[in-house]
């Protein structure tokens, strides 16, 4: 059964014991990442629930993090399912995605605010990495737009800059939707419109940071992803369409041909994402709920909620690519969150060929070409591509370097990764955006030694009864 709304998924994580309230005061600007941050540190993945700061310094909104991928167990009650059937939800969502329906009204516009009457610094954003972001960033906006020739909608994540009372820097990223219908508007020479959107049913937020075919509107994903359309109401100053239940919605438009520097950023990465020469949106109406909630996604340093988001959508998004579309022989995929869910990707096979494990690679490197700068394939009989232990295991005696890597050069680089220059050079530089590929083929490629672990029915017994040993 879909949720209406934030709130109503909110009382039910608290319910399931998967959010944990923060009564204490807290202040925006310092403390709300630090308790984030700690909280990922010294609780266990799954056990780590959202956090809701009911107080903060100074405002009458309260903010929630973590609600969307805080943990495995957060991101399923998202999603209404299973840790094993998210794969098949999104496979389902992708084929068969179901339309949004218009409304009249909805609680998104229950208070509406214009042009002089607008001050963004009344919303509790909050500062990130102190002492080195310049500003507050809005770290979960929905960013809608349409695509000024087919008119496809994109709802996307980046990041947003809080610039003054009515303006925002928005960065999106060159391979990212967002940024091709702002483009187009600009060779028109006309501003874009653009709808943020700051908390919303758990859904809309996972499609807003997943990867979806260019040609396909997230809000029907998120339809069929939820198991009802999603309710939308026309924008108050242009006309684009926003969920009806959302908690806060800034309309405005991205200035046309006009870029100002922004960041730098604490990112994905775990490092500070460079200065850039960003987009900037003028804000011409705010709308929110009654008491609205503020909604933030912890990111930075891995493992964080945004690199937990993007493992598990992108995962089941290139899954059902490969196996669904081309129909490989792919048992799962897994980009690793140390990695922030792009740098490295391990695919698990069903061998059937020797050409397959690049042919996999290339799959999948063509499918999201700025993912995967270490790419193995390994085989799924025995390999737990979710245990690193197994997978280095795998590198280490299944692979003959010489034979078994190698370098595809001229692929488009991860976003914003360090490596790739240094941080003076801007991200409009093209010696950012092109970078190579290391492909490893870790399956065995002939008769191999029996494996030295005991019999499966002896260690299947022994964790039977394993509270007979002692150990809880």
């Amino acid at each position: 059964m879909a949720y209406k709304d934030l709130r109503e998924y909110l009382s039910k994580l608290e319910a399931a014991g998967r959010l944990h309230r923060i009564t204490k005061p807290v202040d925006k600007d310092w403390e709300i990442a630090a308790v984030c941050r700690v909280a990922f540190e010294r609780i266990p993945e799954p056990q780590r629930p959202a956090l809701l700061f009911d107080q903060v310094k100074g405002f009458d909104i309260p903010v929630v993090a973590g609600a969307l991928g805080a943990s495995r167990a957060v991101y399923c009650a998202a999603l209404e399912c299973e840790l094993g059937d998210i794969q098949a939800r999104w496979s389902d969502a992708e084929q068969h995605p179901l339309p949004p329906v218009r409304v009249a009204r909805g609680p998104a516009q229950e208070n509406i605010f214009r042009d002089q009457d607008i001050d963004l610094s009344r919303l509790p954003i909050p500062i990130w990495t102190v002492g080195k972001d310049p500003a507050p960033y809005i770290t979960s906006g929905y960013v809608v737009t349409n695509d000024p020739d087919s008119g496809v909608r994109n709802v996307g994540t980046y990041r947003i800059q809080l610039k003054g009372k009515n303006q925002l820097g928005l960065f999106i990223n060159y391979l990212q939707g967002g940024r091709t219908h702002v483009e187009k508007n600009n060779k028109l020479g006309r501003p874009t419109p653009v709808a943020i959107v700051v908390g919303a049913d758990p859904v809309i937020g996972l499609v807003s940071a997943t990867r979806v075919p260019e040609e396909m509107d997230e809000l029907a994903v998120a339809g069929r992803l939820r198991g009802a359309p999603v309710e939308v109401v026309r924008c108050v100053s242009n006309d684009l369409e926003v969920p009806a239940t959302s908690e806060i919605v800034l309309e405005g438009t991205v200035r046309a041909n006009f870029l100002e520097s922004e960041g730098p950023f604490g990112e994905y990465t775990g490092y500070m994402g460079p200065k850039a020469n960003s987009y900037l949106v003028d804000v011409q109406c705010m709308t929110h709920r009654q008491r609205p909630i503020f909604q933030a996604f912890i990111s930075q340093m891995p493992p964080s909620e945004s690199s937990l988001i993007r493992s598990l959508g992108r995962e089941s998004s290139l899954y059902g690519h490969l196996t669904k579309t081309l129909g490989l022989p792919v048992r799962d995929v897994h980009l690793m969150e140390t990695s922030g869910a792009a740098a490295y990707l391990v695919i698990s096979v069903k061998k059937n060929h020797p050409s397959l494990p690049r042919v996999a690679m290339c799959a999948a490197w063509s499918y999201a070409p700025q993912f995967g700068k270490f790419t193995v394939v390994v085989d799924d009989d025995d390999i737990d591509i979710r245990d690193p232990d197994a997978v280095n295991w795998a590198l280490s005696f299944r692979v003959q370097p010489e034979k078994d890597t190698f370098v595809m050069p001229g692929t488009a680089a991860v976003s914003l990764d360090p490596s790739q220059a240094p941080d003076d050079v801007t991200q409009e530089d093209p010696s950012r955006r092109t970078s190579s590929k290391l492909g490893i083929d870790a399956t065995r490629k002939h008769r191999f030694p029996d494996i030295a672990l005991p019999p499966k029915e002896h260690l299947d017994r022994v964790r039977k009864e394993w509270e007979s040993y002692g150990f809880k």
